[in-house]
């Protein structure tokens, strides 16, 4: 095999299609790891960043404008890709050897940045509170299936969030193996590690524009780690 078609078969482009008609591309690799790639769980999180729910005061104006965003195990940067085409100051971060790709894809979508955002380095657990600082945001799409890295996660959390912080998690629902007791242990530990209560809101289905498996569950938490109330908020794909 030729070795350009070699580089075709594991390099690819996957499209993201805004609301107002544009497209976000997202350079991903065949091989190298879970973050080379766009998981369904950061699409869906993506995609609600344009609803209603951050539909700001004034017509046309987003709630994520001007606010500063850090989204962990970013991956490709899909989620923060999105929330800076909104308007949003933001911090895109996963482990060294991943900062190429997230480089390279805020390089092609600069053309539909109207905030900002860059790269930076992060290991979960690690002290990185001086490059930092508390933002309004905090954002992961599915960051929750190793069990040795609820401990680290949930430190950099707290770590890193301020009073008002909120945490967008999503994730999807894996029934398999251990991913039930990881998914478990991590919202118990955030739950009293947090000293939050538990609040469950009614809310719409995102599902079909946006997932095409007929069996996948994808959920979307609200986390406020240093503050009284969590917000639950669960999305379910129609059959």
């Amino acid at each position: 095999m030729a070795a350009a078609e070699e580089e075709a078969l594991c390099s690819f482009v996957r499209p993201l299609e805004k609301r107002d008609g544009t497209v976000l591309r997202l350079q991903q690799y065949g091989s190298g790891g879970v973050g080379c790639v766009v998981w369904d769980a950061a699409i869906v999180l993506a995609k609600y960043l344009e609803t209603q729910h951050f539909s700001g005061a004034i017509a046309g104006t987003h709630v994520l404008r001007e606010r500063s965003v850090l989204e962990l195990g970013a991956g490709t940067g899909a989620v923060g890709l999105m929330a800076a085409s909104l308007g949003a100051d933001v911090i895109v971060t996963d482990l060294e050897e991943l900062q190429d790709l997230l480089k390279l894809n805020i390089k092609m979508n600069e053309h539909l940045i109207t905030g900002s955002v860059q790269a930076k380095v992060l290991k979960w657990g690690e002290e990185r509170k001086d490059c930092f600082s508390p933002p309004d945001y905090i954002l992961m799409a599915d960051c929750i299936y190793y069990e040795e890295s609820l401990e680290p996660l949930l430190k950099t959390l707290k770590d890193l969030s301020g009073p008002k912080t909120c945490i967008i998690c999503c994730y999807e629902q894996r029934t398999m193996g251990k991913n039930p007791e990881i998914e478990r242990k991590y919202f118990e530990k955030f739950h009293y590690g947090g000293h939050t209560t538990l609040l469950k809101i009614q809310t719409t289905r995102l599902s079909v524009e946006v997932l095409h498996s007929s069996h996948m569950i994808i959920h979307l938490f609200f986390l406020y780690y240093n503050s009284l109330v969590m917000v639950f908020n669960p999305f379910r794909k129609s059959s």
